[in-house]
């Protein structure tokens, strides 16, 4: 990153909030050179703060892609909105995205009295306007602009590249100067071992469909490098013994197609063969188990956040 004669280095933090299923993720990995966060059309899937680094020549922005603001029932969940909170409250930029298809209601009005008291920058993305008939937006963006809470409102869609330069354009323009606080090589601050973890889990939430949106999770147990070779061996965590009959399938089928979706796709993600070993295990309600929560959050961070 060189800085320029007519314009200095700009490097801060966005943070990417909202209720679930808003297109945080699908946003954050838009602006990033190669995917970060999984994405799947079921609600909670990122259960952390995700940390993305985009480097270039006008200096570093650092995405923090939170987990949808929800109503948390079990432990897991309070630590979900714990994570999204503490990123509203050290981000440069508040970025709400909206889901410009769904009727304006009860929880949109919490997420602006949730971000209503912070005196950072806030910018309003009204997503997925690839949806929504262009007649029907202007209600919806003259009612976030009486809030006077936001310096700017833009429709976007993530998905199709639709503003997306805006966004980042109007991004950089509200950071802070300075030089930026990681090396312009880093994509992220998170280790491998987590970021395999969720790409398996991605492959569990798109075989499973609607049947086990929330009472799964991926725990890597082993990690061997041969040459060439990754042996990975991993468990997908069930809270009972009829959700890991779902995981299964009948004669083996589901896990077995969970294993080939996700070794293909780490294959082409660790740019090398691998061998993946894949099991279920059940573990009573561990969304309430400190535990286990506890050995989930262990390979999160490896720098730069605890």
């Amino acid at each position: 990153m060189k800085e320029s004669s007519e314009q200095p280095l700009r490097s801060g933090t966005v943070a990417f909030v909202g209720r679930p299923n808003a297109g945080k993720s699908t946003l954050m990995n838009r602006f990033l050179p190669e995917k970060l966060a999984i994405v799947s059309a079921k609600p909670q899937t990122t259960r952390n703060r995700l940390v993305g680094i985009l480097s270039e020549d006008r200096g570093q922005m650092v995405f923090y892609d939170t987990p949808g603001v929800h109503k948390p029932q079990h432990r897991m969940n309070r630590a979900m909105i714990k994570a999204a909170q503490e990123a509203l409250n050290e981000a440069d930029v508040i970025c709400l995205l909206v889901d410009a298809g769904q009727p304006f209601g009860g929880g949109d009005e919490f997420m602006l009295s949730w971000i209503g008291d912070s005196e950072t920058p806030k910018i309003l993305l009204l997503n997925k306007i690839d949806r929504v008939e262009k007649a029907k937006l202007l209600p919806r963006i003259a009612r976030y602009a009486d809030t006077g809470l936001f310096e700017e409102i833009i429709p976007i869609s993530a998905l199709k590249a639709d503003g997306t330069d805006i966004v980042l354009d109007t991004l950089w323009r509200y950071l802070p100067e300075g030089p930026g606080a990681y090396d312009p090589e880093l994509l992220t601050v998170h280790p491998e071992r987590f970021l395999v973890s969720e790409r398996i889990r991605e492959k569990v939430l798109a075989q499973t469909g609607d049947e086990l949106p929330f009472a799964t999770a991926v725990v890597i147990e082993g990690w061997e490098e041969k040459g060439d070779l990754v042996v990975i061996h991993a468990s997908i965590l069930a809270e009972r013994d009829g959700q890991k009959k779902i995981l299964v399938g009948t004669g083996g089928q589901r896990i077995k197609a969970i294993g080939a979706a996700a070794r293909s796709d780490l294959e082409a993600y660790l740019s090398c063969r691998v061998y993946l070993d894949l099991k279920v295990r059940v573990e009573r309600n561990w969304r309430e188990n400190r535990r286990i929560l506890t050995e989930l959050e262990r390979d999160v961070y490896s720098a730069g956040l605890t």
